[in-house]
C-alpha cells in the first residue's frame, strides 16, 4: 500500500509599501524552497519587511539587544519533527542594503541570503555569535541552499 504524504506550507509575505529588490513572489518561493530542502512538510510562516526603527524595537523588546539587525525570527518549538512549523520572520531591508554595500554583493543577493537565514532559524538551526558564525554548519547550509535556489531559478 502506498502512503500519501500531505505537504501544507503556507507562506505569507508582507512588504508593506516598500519596493524590494526581490519580488515578494520570489521571497515566498525561496522560503518554500528552503522548507522543501529541510524536509518540512507542514509550515505556516510569515515574512514581514519592516523599518529599521521597528526592527530595533523588536530587537530590544524581545532579544534585549540594542540597535537594529537584518533579520529576526520567532518560531514556536515543534514537539516532533512532523509537527507543523510556525514562525514569523522580520527583515529590515535598509539594514540588508547597507550590508550588501559593505560585503560588496548585490542587494538582491543579500536579501535572498537573509530570507534563507531567517527560514533556517525558524526550522531550528543556530549559529554562534561573532566571528565564528560564517564558519558554522548553519552558515554553510545557508550558502548551499542560496546557491541551489539561484541555480534552479527560484530567485
Amino acid at each position: 500500500m502506498r502512503r500519501t504524504v500531505t505537504v501544507e506550507r503556507g507562506i505569507v509575505v508582507d512588504a508593506g509599501r516598500r519596493r524590494l529588490s526581490l519580488a515578494t513572489t520570489s521571497v515566498r518561493a525561496l522560503a518554500d524552497f528552503v522548507l522543501q530542502r529541510e524536509r518540512v512538510k507542514s509550515a505556516m510562516l510569515s515574512i514581514a519587511f519592516v523599518s529599521r526603527r521597528t526592527m530595533a524595537d523588536l530587537n530590544r523588546r524581545h532579544l534585549g539587544h540594542r540597535g537594529g539587525t537584518d533579520v529576526i525570527t520567532f518560531a514556536l518549538g515543534r514537539r516532533t519533527p512532523t509537527a507543523p512549523l510556525v514562525g514569523d520572520i522580520y527583515v529590515a531591508p535598509d539594514v540588508v542594503a547597507e550590508q550588501a554595500r559593505r560585503f560588496r554583493v548585490p542587494v538582491r543577493e543579500e536579501l535572498a541570503r537573509v530570507v534563507v537565514h531567517g527560514v533556517l532559524h525558524a526550522v531550528g538551526h543556530e549559529h554562534p555569535e561573532g566571528d565564528g558564525r560564517e564558519h558554522s554548519p548553519m552558515w554553510k547550509r545557508q550558502e548551499r541552499w542560496l546557491a541551489a535556489a539561484r541555480a534552479e531559478g527560484v530567485w
